[in-house]
């Protein structure tokens, strides 16, 4: 396992951008809960905190694709520090707001406003495909450990904005976001040997959303996203019903402890067939997983089963981002991996608010048929785009500056 991670540092600058790639992305994990412990803490509104964190995540899905568009054209670091400073700006300023009781629309404003960050996971993926753009293993291998790096994040950032909020003081969590959030980002854009270089737009180079496959792509990562949201508010109402609430950070800790060791496992794997059957294969393996946890009768089952579910995720999401570096001409790549993480975060949000909708009206162990419904929304999406029927008629599309190639290759 570790000859191939060995292999991938060894280009130079890869272990400095990785190290402030981390530092830079940990804090995008730390926001959500973070806005909401201090706002609910600080104004007693729960309703007040999701509504504002609601639009933040609105205001994700409309400016980060933008800011990874512009990176494309102008380069990550000229686009990465200035709107850096701002979201850091607007972010300080929301504190403020907060601790003086400034009005609720102050909270909107400021909020929605340091929402358009710079996607450091888009930006270092990026520069992983503009160094092992021909050798495939390589690059398969940085994307395993791109997504496991993802996953740590995802543990460990709302447990230590959660931390911060109830030890030290409300405002800590999105205090201590931002600054790291601001010195990671700086640092990321200062190693300039491994930024991209910017390729010219050509008229063959329009959008992402116009190349086959990329639509289904980003409807996978929605679904995707729409199972982790679920999962996370039904299992706490679920391990709260069953007199463990206390379990329940453990048992979304497995899951995502699943994903991790799933995901570094799998890219020491070598590739054998294309992209698109490997794509395939992985999401109906998170379909078939996530099923049996519909059934779970006991939270120490439940653990066992969330466990086993997460080791299709991250390879499911490995693989589509091989699949984007493959499809996307390189004048556009930020942009495509921007979208696809978009289409995560505004899943996650909808995840959320339906798996929450359903323990309320239904029960808190019925609230698992969201994430299983959406596990075969994925796959059926999966199909949609790279399914038999979608790539015979998809063959022979050109798609990367004029030469003429397969939608799916195996990056030989």
């Amino acid at each position: 396992m570790l000859t191939s991670y060995r292999r991938m540092f060894s280009a130079p600058g890869t272990v400095a951008f990785t190290v402030t790639g981390f530092m830079g992305r940990l804090p995008t994990s730390m926001y959500g809960v973070s806005v909401v412990v201090m706002v609910a803490t600080l104004r007693d509104s729960y309703a007040l905190a999701g509504a504002v964190s609601a639009a933040g995540f609105a205001a994700v899905a409309v400016l980060t694709p933008w800011i990874g568009r512009l990176a494309d054209r102008h380069g990550q670091a000229r686009v990465a520090v200035p709107t850096i400073l701002i979201s850091a700006f607007a972010s300080t300023l929301m504190v403020l707001c907060v601790r003086c009781g400034a009005p609720d629309w102050t909270l909107f404003v400021t909020y929605m406003a340091s929402s358009g960050v710079p996607s450091v996971g888009a930006m270092a993926r990026a520069r992983w495909a503009e160094l092992y753009r021909n050798e495939p293993d390589l690059l398969h291998s940085a994307n395993s450990f791109e997504q496991t790096l993802d996953e740590l994040c995802y543990m460990l950032g709302p447990v230590l904005a959660t931390l911060l909020c109830a030890m030290v003081m409300p405002e800590a969590g999105l205090t201590t976001a931002t600054a790291l959030l601001l010195a990671g980002t700086l640092l990321f854009a200062a190693q300039r040997r491994t930024e991209p270089a910017v390729h010219p737009v050509t008229a063959g180079t329009g959008s992402p959303l116009r190349v086959g496959g990329i639509k289904e792509i980003i409807a996978t990562f929605l679904f995707t996203g729409v199972i982790f949201g679920s999962v996370e508010v039904v299992t706490v109402a679920y391990a709260e019903s069953l007199g463990h609430a206390s379990a329940a950070g453990v048992i979304l800790g497995l899951l995502a402890a699943g994903s991790a060791i799933a995901g570094l496992a799998f890219g020491t794997l070598r590739a054998r067939h294309t992209t698109s059957a490997r794509f395939l294969a992985c999401v109906t393996a998170m379909a078939v997983l996530m099923q049996p946890v519909l059934f779970a009768g006991d939270i120490w089952t439940l653990a066992v089963l969330l466990f086993v579910a997460g080791v299709a995720t991250a390879p499911t999401m490995i693989t589509s981002m091989t699949l984007v570096h493959e499809l996307v001409p390189p004048a556009r790549i930020n942009e495509g991996i921007t979208l696809t993480n978009t289409g995560m975060l505004i899943g996650i949000s909808a995840g959320a608010a339906i798996g929450g909708w359903i323990v309320d009206v239904a029960g808190a162990r019925t609230g698992y048929a969201a994430p299983a419904v959406a596990s075969v929304l994925a796959l059926l999406a999966a199909l949609i785009g790279f399914g038999p029927a979608a790539l015979g008629s998809r063959a022979g599309e050109h798609h990367r500056e004029g030469s003429t190639r397969k939608v799916v290759t195996d990056g030989s």
